[in-house]
């Protein structure tokens, strides 16, 4: 039988993860190690500051006081008897396209599956509360059947995120896009009249590119996007070599 790892950044009460959960128990046995309440936004940290408190909640389902990489070092390490078949991080409510990637704890956990050489995918779903998750189940079986099939490319994550409150117009394969926030950091006053920042919202400034993740998603599309570990700019490398000439730098003796 297929072993599938799944967790979140959303908590393990959301209903993204429980429409996961009922989504891919079909495919396999179906773990889920999730944080216990939400990361949004967390990235890929990794709690080294404190103890980690696992909760077996019910059977093959635990909750971690940590974030979702906490989430998926500890499965691997203590939780399962050996590397599980396919690792899905999600759903999460919201889109993780363009920029958005960057600051992803969904799309970080599957990143830190990828690192142990786990096939894993990471699923949004875009579009406005209330979400229909259901809607993306038959989407996400079939790509995590084909998945388990046939693998990935080595160091190679699966970025899926699926239009919400449209009708489905295809699947495009995509490269990450552009999507940074314009008045991002709002301004706050509280009733003694000290100043306080709020992180979030604003308006988004899209990538035009047609073969983007941001492009597919934004015209119905679900977007399908390689996301390699390898973070390396590879044609930048000769520029520092050759143009800044780095490595014919001096440096200062240092003692």
């Amino acid at each position: 039988m297929k072993t599938i790892l799944i967790t979140n950044d959303d908590g393990i009460h959301s209903p993204g993860i429980a429409a996961l959960k009922e989504t891919l128990a079909p495919l396999g046995q179906v773990i889920t190690v999730a944080p216990d309440r939400d990361n949004s936004a967390i990235s890929h940290a990794l709690t080294m500051h404190r103890p980690l408190r696992l909760v077996h909640l019910a059977e093959d389902t635990y909750c971690l006081d940590g974030t979702p990489t906490d989430c998926v070092a500890i499965s691997l390490a203590k939780i399962l008897v050996r590397l599980p078949d396919l690792l899905v991080s999600g759903i999460n409510s919201g889109p993780n396209i363009g920029d958005d990637i960057s600051y992803s704890g969904t799309v970080s956990a599957a990143i830190e599956g990828t690192m142990y050489s786990v096939p894993s995918l990471a699923v949004s779903l875009a579009g406005e509360p209330p979400f229909s998750y259901q809607g993306a189940a038959g989407i996400i079986r079939e790509l995590a059947v084909r998945t388990m099939a046939y693998g990935l490319p080595a160091n190679t994550l699966m970025n899926i995120n699926i239009p919400g409150d449209t009708q489905i117009k295809g699947l495009r394969v995509t490269r990450q896009g552009r999507r940074i926030w314009k008045q991002a950091v709002q301004e706050i006053t509280d009733p003694h009249g000290r100043a306080h920042y709020w992180i979030g919202g604003g308006t988004p400034l899209l990538d035009a590119g047609l073969d983007t993740d941001v492009h597919a998603v934004g015209n119905g599309f679900v977007s399908v996007t390689p996301i390699h570990l390898d973070a390396t700019n590879h044609e930048g490398i000769s520029y520092f070599k050759d143009d800044l000439g780095l490595e014919s730098i001096a440096l200062p003796h240092v003692l």
